[in-house]
């Protein structure tokens, strides 16, 4: 493996990251809700299959708070 200087590794993640399409604003906002509501929505099923699945063994088994 060939050792570079600190200059020359700056120099080359200054060019790479140049080479980066950044996304903006409002294309992050999008995403970042996006991610938020599919949270939530995936909270609720689990919280759903959850409750389910406690009341069908305190039916089976007779027993649970």
């Amino acid at each position: 493996m060939a050792k570079a200087n600190p200059a020359q590794f700056i120099r080359e993640v200054r060019q790479e990251t140049a080479r980066v399409t950044w996304p903006t604003r409002k294309e992050v906002m999008v995403t970042t809700m996006m991610v938020l509501v599919m949270v939530i929505i995936i909270a609720m099923f689990f919280f759903a299959v959850d409750w389910a699945i406690g009341h069908l063994i305190k039916f089976i088994f007779g027993f649970g708070g």
